[in-house]
């Protein structure tokens, strides 16, 4: 088993408030809980999870897990919810289903997986417990409790260890939360075990895998102050040990894949090297390779974390040994490219770079480092190319439209220099500036045309008055 770090408590304590922030829902009460309130209360809190950026957004990592959940639930029965699956932002070992067919799973618990088949068992208990409808259950069989209030148990049962700890958090009383007890049934779980098992199978994969894990996870307990835990919301540890093993011994005793999808060290490396504490990551990546010597992912995320540490020489020796196990690798390219230039070496840069993007031309950080490379060797025009599909593919990125304006300045666009210098500095809230140049670009975009008009819009919403609340107070 690799090495983990011990999680933080805190991240849990801070995703149950943060997700409860802003619950802001009309009173919603039942006599019994359909499959419509089921997907309203399973949708509010998937988007309250979204707007407050808790969701893990790399495409990689997103096909990864829905190409795995989409799999198993092929096996599952039949369900009336279009089925969601996502990773969250913690290093938390935690995974679970909430109404309306979402499964979340935790980073923390992708990083423990040994195998595909250990985190496809997990999803599969998950959509186990969504189609067989048990958390509906509990709040059909509940008394009657606000949507808002069902947000809140929600979040404390699956993200912050408690429905009490919620409750507490949002102000509602305590007879309000301890109503309705989220964890899940020793019933329940040996249904979502036995459901579970052979929507894995019969997906193909080792049932010994499911088995194996939650061992994995009970290990794991006893030397991690993890919170959220699994085991408080699926009770029963050792029952489902003993039940899962006798399923395996009589009903499932022929071996599956352990692997189908393949790539889970690519994710796991992926989900590392988003993390910021970089001497936790090294001891990772470090403990990774000495129980898979010389394995190309942890090779390539060891490589990029002795880059950002400044072990330039260390780094390199690295990006060589993977790229020689895996020349055409699209992240392997882009990220000896960002070194090479971060260290200066532009020209250098620019070979892994350019490849890359023969290979990918839409992955955005090898688009915008080849199109700064570009920029600083001089040629401005393969530069601006790059920046403008840069731009149109992540409008909503700020620094793009000051590396367009100071291109366009450098091939004497001066109207788009100043244009794209006044969005930049609007986005960043700097009014006086961003007024300055919009005004500077009026006299290139006459009134009447497209491009003038849009910036006719742009210096009449920025001299509106602000608002006094909006003001900021002062000291």
């Amino acid at each position: 088993m690799l090495f983990f770090n011990k999680p933080k408590t805190v991240c849990a304590r801070i995703l149950v408030m943060v997700i409860l922030g802003t619950v802001s829902l009309p009173g919603f009460s039942h006599a019994s809980f359909t499959v419509q309130d089921e997907r309203k209360l399973g949708q509010e809190f998937y988007e309250k999870l979204t707007a407050k950026d808790l969701l893990v957004k790399n495409p990689l990592v997103f096909d990864y897990i829905d190409k795995i959940g989409r799999r198993v639930l092929q096996h599952a029965d039949d369900s009336p919810f279009s089925f969601t699956f996502s990773v969250i932002k913690s290093s938390g070992i935690n995974a679970f289903a909430t109404p309306g067919g979402y499964i979340y799973v935790y980073e923390g618990l992708i990083n423990l997986s040994e195998n595909e088949a250990q985190l496809a068992g997990v999803i599969a208990h998950e959509i186990a417990h969504a189609t067989s409808r048990h958390i509906a259950d509990t709040i059909e069989k509940s008394q009657k409790v606000s949507m808002a209030t069902l947000l809140a148990i929600l979040a404390g049962a699956f993200l912050g260890g408690s429905a009490e700890g919620a409750a507490a958090i949002t102000s509602f009383s305590m007879a309000a939360a301890t109503s309705l007890n989220l964890k899940y049934t020793r019933d329940n779980e040996e249904e979502a075990d036995r459901k579970g098992m052979r929507y894995l199978t019969e997906s193909g994969y080792d049932g010994q895998a499911m088995l194996d894990f939650l061992k994995i996870m009970r290990q794991f307990e006893y030397y991690s102050n993890s919170v959220p835990s699994y085991f408080l919301t699926h009770p029963g540890t050792g029952d489902r040990i003993r039940y899962l093993d006798g399923l395996i011994q009589t009903t499932y005793k022929q071996r599956g894949k352990t692997n189908i999808i393949g790539g889970l060290n690519r994710i796991k490396t992926i989900l590392v090297l988003n993390q910021r504490n970089l001497s936790e990551n090294l001891k990772f990546f470090q403990n990774a390779l000495k129980e898979h010597p010389g394995d190309t992912d942890f090779t390539y995320g060891l490589a990029v974390v002795q880059g950002k540490l400044g072990q330039t020489d260390e780094a390199l020796k690295n990006f060589s040994i993977a790229l020689r196990q895996s020349q055409d690798d699209v992240d392997i390219l882009r990220d000896l490219g960002i070194l090479y230039f971060n260290r200066g070496k532009v020209i250098e840069a620019l070979e892994p770079l350019k490849k890359a993007y023969h290979i990918n031309q839409n992955d955005p950080e090898t688009i915008l480092y080849l199109g700064r490379s570009y920029e600083m060797i001089g040629s401005n025009f393969e530069a601006l190319d790059l920046y403008e599909k840069f731009q149109r593919d992540n409008p909503d990125d700020t620094n793009i439209y000051y590396n367009l304006a100071m291109t366009y300045g450098k091939i004497n666009k001066t109207g788009e220099s100043h244009y794209n210098f006044g969005i930049y500095f609007k986005k960043i809230n700097r009014v006086k500036s961003a007024l300055f140049h919009f005004k500077a670009a009026q006299s290139y975009f006459p009134s009447g045309t497209e491009k003038g008009n849009r910036i006719r819009s742009e210096i009449d919403l920025l001299n509106q008055p602000v608002s006094p609340r909006a003001q900021p107070r002062r000291p």
